[in-house]
């Protein structure tokens, strides 16, 4: 997942914290020096981890749990609201109030602009709004040709004018086309560095176009440099948020999303990779509870919405963790999941499921294996696809010839079957974290359960 290193530490402190006997200034002090260690290796800025470890000892020290909690359940529950508040405590949404919502995208070369504004543009024709992109990006002679790639890929309409070089003129060429779309995105120039020119630029067209949103695209891998660049952008240009780029694979990224917290400028989405589906809302209180291995249920339900309705999607899940399912029903989880993104980063969303390890073969479904299980499930009888365990040796034998694979491969299918049967047992009663969640007032925190 985005920041796995730092996700796999708090992880382990929160073990530690869950299995201690008593909770005293001893352990409270090692707690704290583990966050410590798990946000500096991540790069996040010292003077930003010891207000957020000095916050977190107050607090557990000179508080008292209320009746409902022990002190190790206060321990991770103050733990939890501190990284939340620490990352910018609440959800920025983007609330599309007019036709058309004209959405101005500034950031430094590099930054990934026009590939999110192509995420951007997919993220939004997901949800039926007709999109539409303006190039003025006059500097860079590429960066027509790029936009309209990324628009061709996104399935949106391009305007771009790639012989003009003045970007208020060619804002005005197609102002009025552009009022036909529900939302348009608006890229423009970028900088190597942030120039007085950028800067008057930026003004001008804001000034002109007059935006709904202003958002800055920086790059997660400058890490604490974010903050300098996000506190100028949004003191100079009137930036409305932030989309960090880059999340995966970077270790600064830690950095890069509390530099931007700490200047005001909330995140309104976070990119995690080259593909156009690669873009999430950024929501504080999920990404703290996926990062501590509790799951986020929110942002689960709003991936599997875009592939099956509502109810069936909130099926998914509670079929799955009471374990009443058959092969048919597996099959349709598996292939929704992997229609939803990498199986990966969906069992991550699941609650408790992000405290367990699972077996690597669980997790690489590909789309020839499924494609093979559908041929194995056309070759069974309705009491074999209801109940796979009266499936033996001369049955396997008959699938497999009857669906043109082998018998490891239909062996395959049953034992991942029950690899998922087991799994859900697991989670039956809930794990000691969600257990533990569930004393919060006696319903969970947002992102947390089913």
């Amino acid at each position: 997942m985005v920041l796995e290193k730092l996700s796999n530490s708090l992880k382990n402190t929160l073990q530690k914290i869950t299995k201690s006997i008593f909770v005293d200034k001893k352990l409270v002090e090692e707690l704290v020096k583990d966050i410590q260690r798990a946000l500096l290796a991540a790069d996040v800025n010292v003077k930003l981890v010891l207000e957020l470890s000095e916050a977190i000892k107050n607090r557990a020290l000179k508080e008292t749990p209320p009746k409902r909690l022990d002190k190790r359940e206060f321990l991770v529950k103050i733990v939890y609201e501190e990284l939340v508040k620490f990352l910018g405590e609440k959800e920025s949404k983007i609330e599309i109030t007019k036709k058309p919502f004209k959405i101005m995208m500034i950031g430094l070369f590099g930054s990934g602009k026009t590939t999110t504004i192509g995420k951007l543009a997919k993220y939004y024709k997901k949800r039926g709004y007709k999109v539409a992109t303006l190039g003025l990006d006059v500097h860079r002679p590429a960066a027509p040709e790029q936009l309209e790639q990324i628009a061709k890929q996104a399935n949106i309409a391009c305007f771009v004018n790639k012989k003009e070089k003045d970007p208020i003129k060619i804002y005005k060429q197609f102002e009025q086309e552009l009022n036909k779309y529900d939302i348009v995105l608006i890229d423009t120039a970028g900088r190597d560095a942030l120039s007085e020119d950028l800067i008057k630029e930026i003004k001008e067209l804001y000034n002109l176009i007059k935006p709904d949103e202003n958002l800055l695209v920086i790059s997660a891998d400058i890490g604490q440099a974010a903050y300098d660049q996000a506190k100028t952008f949004h003191d100079s240009a009137s930036i409305t948020g932030v989309i960090a780029t880059k999340m995966d694979g970077t270790a600064k990224g830690g950095g890069a999303l509390t530099a931007c917290a700490a200047t005001g400028a909330k995140i309104k989405f976070i990119g995690e990779g080259e593909k156009l589906d690669d873009l999430e809302k950024f929501d504080p209180q999920g990404f703290v509870s996926r990062m501590l291995g509790m799951g986020d249920i929110k942002a689960l339900l709003e991936k599997a919405r875009e592939v099956v309705t509502e109810e069936k999607a909130d099926d998914l899940g509670k079929r799955f963790l009471k374990g009443e399912f058959n092969l048919i029903d597996l099959y349709e989880q598996m292939s929704a999941m992997r229609k939803m993104g990498p199986l990966s980063k969906i069992i991550e969303m699941i609650p408790g499921l992000g405290q367990i390890k699972m077996p690597k073969e669980l997790l690489q479904v590909q789309e020839g294996k499924l494609e093979k299980w559908k041929y194995m499930m056309d070759s069974m009888t309705k009491e074999e696809l209801e109940n796979p365990d009266i499936i033996t040796g001369s049955r396997i034998e008959r699938i497999a010839k009857g669906s043109g694979t082998t018998t490891g491969e239909v062996r395959e299918l049953l034992k991942q079957y029950k690899q998922a049967k087991k799994m859900s047992k697991l989670m039956k009663g809930g794990k000691n974290i969600e257990k533990l969640m569930k004393k919060f007032g006696g319903k969970l925190p947002p992102g947390f359960g089913m």
